[in-house]
């Protein structure tokens, strides 16, 4: 304690063996107000990143049907720390990775002439394991419509493969820009059969004596390297897991060489990306790079009861239909209040609302509330540059707001590193909370000319701090509601 700086602190305390509780001045409190208001849209923003080359994949969904919620959840919490990881200077690069190949394309394709059979009126069957969403049919008609019935005889897989991966991926594009989402590459995984980086991996594990063959499969001795099983990367029909794919997919990356490798993945590849980085390790690469976020799945809850979600069935919801139901910013804003690693269940009813229960509402209603308060302002106050006296910020209501503002840059690197944005989403909620309670107890307008410039210069700078947040969200900041 008598080290510290004391003009920083009002006092200090000892409360309780291993506990000190410090409290900050009014002048450090002014201080901070101060460069807070100063460094408006541009606080808390920082270079501990270093410019450092950062690879964020995410969504990664095959184009095989629309995006589904779980796809959503994956998108957006991608999406954001790709924002806070560039707010503290990262030099961020986002990436999507896919497969238009193997058995699930011709599937999809199949599944597409199967419908494009019924519509002209032929006796078709969807195959085993195919897909029946009401996209296939709107595939199917807009082969018609091209085609007319060119193909009514004889499938043409190619053409049926290209046109409905062709048609989803536009969909798919066009979802993820709705959601203000945009990628700087599309890695296709069949890239990398064509170049033969599957089989150059199998070569290099064999030399280190980690595959073999048995039952006519190709084998990744995992249980040497201290795992419970060992894991097939080629199975004995030829065809590789995607384990194999996507180790030589990583590879890439590194190859790329960045700095930091962020995976944004759903819950069914818990049991899958250990075993890649093992793989990964072994080859020699800098594992510590990688940073894999798992996101749980997601229950969509209408009226109490849950609604059923398949890309292969007709009865998923899909990401556009949630969005034209409850807009794109409850949309992202819900999906990422809860940790990545936390079931969610996401109440159609309260995203709906439009009062204090809705989070969202609530935050957007203080920013809208706090700009509504500055126009009153502008339109009587007359127009001089006057020195706030912050040092009229007193109540603990002013204390409490410019304190959590303060904690604000320690949060944002804090982020960087742990990479759970639910903290940030949590955080403007908070502030939000704060703020609206200030307003409720305190009058921002008074007879006072020096109050009122004061508290107005502590409401201006929590509206750049919502907005600043919002943005970092992905979540628009309307200025009236």
């Amino acid at each position: 304690i008598n080290n510290l700086d004391k003009s920083f602190f009002d006092h200090i305390e000892v409360a309780g063996p291993g506990f000190i509780n410090m409290f900050l001045s009014s002048e450090t409190l002014k201080n901070e107000l101060t460069y807070i208001d100063q460094q408006k849209s541009n606080y808390g923003k920082n270079n501990s990143g270093n410019s450092k080359k950062a690879l964020i994949e995410f969504v990664s969904a095959n184009p095989t049907g629309p995006l589904t919620v779980g796809h959503g959840r994956g998108a957006i919490i991608g999406d954001t720390i790709s924002n806070i990881l560039e707010y503290n200077g990262y030099s961020i690069d986002r990436e999507y990775y896919f497969n238009n190949a193997g058995k699930q394309m011709k599937l999809l394709a199949q599944s597409v002439y199967s419908r494009y059979l019924e519509i002209l009126g032929k006796d078709a069957k969807i195959p085993e394991g195919g897909y029946e969403g009401e996209y296939i049919k709107d595939i199917a008609q807009k082969v018609i419509d091209n085609e007319k019935d060119k193909y009514i005889n004889e499938i043409d897989d190619n053409k049926f493969k290209s046109i409905a991966e062709e048609e989803i991926f536009d969909d798919i594009k066009s979802t993820l820009e709705l959601m203000g989402i945009s990628f700087d590459s599309f890695f296709n995984e069949h890239t990398l059969y064509e170049d033969k980086s599957i089989y150059k991996i199998i070569k290099l594990l064999r030399d280190k004596e980690l595959v073999y063959e048995k039952d006519g499969a190709t084998w990744f001795k995992l249980t040497k390297l201290g795992k419970d099983t060992d894991r097939v990367l080629i199975k004995s029909s030829g065809e590789p897991t995607y384990r194999l794919p996507d180790i030589a997919y990583h590879v890439t990356k590194f190859e790329r060489d960045y700095d930091l490798i962020v995976d944004v993945f759903g819950a069914d590849h818990m049991d899958a990306y250990p075993d890649v980085i093992s793989a990964l390790k072994e080859l020699g690469y800098d594992t510590k790079k990688i940073e894999v976020i798992i996101h749980q799945f997601v229950t969509i809850m209408k009226d109490g009861k849950p609604a059923k979600m398949s890309t292969r069935k007709a009865n998923f919801v899909t990401l556009n239909q949630l969005a034209d139901d409850i807009g794109i910013d409850v949309l992202r804003y819900f999906f990422l209040m809860r940790g990545t690693n936390t079931h969610l269940q996401f109440d159609i009813n309260l995203a709906l609302s439009q009062t204090d229960d809705n989070p969202v509402f609530y935050i957007q209603y203080a920013f809208a509330r706090i700009c509504n308060m500055l126009a009153r302002y502008e339109s009587i106050q007359n127009g001089k540059a006057i020195e706030p006296k912050l040092h009229l910020l007193s109540n603990d209501a002013e204390r409490e707001l410019i304190i959590k503002m303060i904690s604000f840059p320690d949060l944002i690197r804090s982020i960087s590193k742990i990479l759970e944005p639910q903290i940030l989403a949590n955080y403007v909620h908070d502030i939000s909370s704060s703020f609206h309670k200030y307003y409720a107890k305190h009058k921002i307008i008074t007879n006072d000319a020096d109050l009122t410039l004061a508290r107005i210069t502590l409401s201006r700078s929590v509206g750049n701090l919502i907005k600043i947040c919002l943005g970092l969200l992905g979540i628009s900041a309307p200025e009236r509601m």
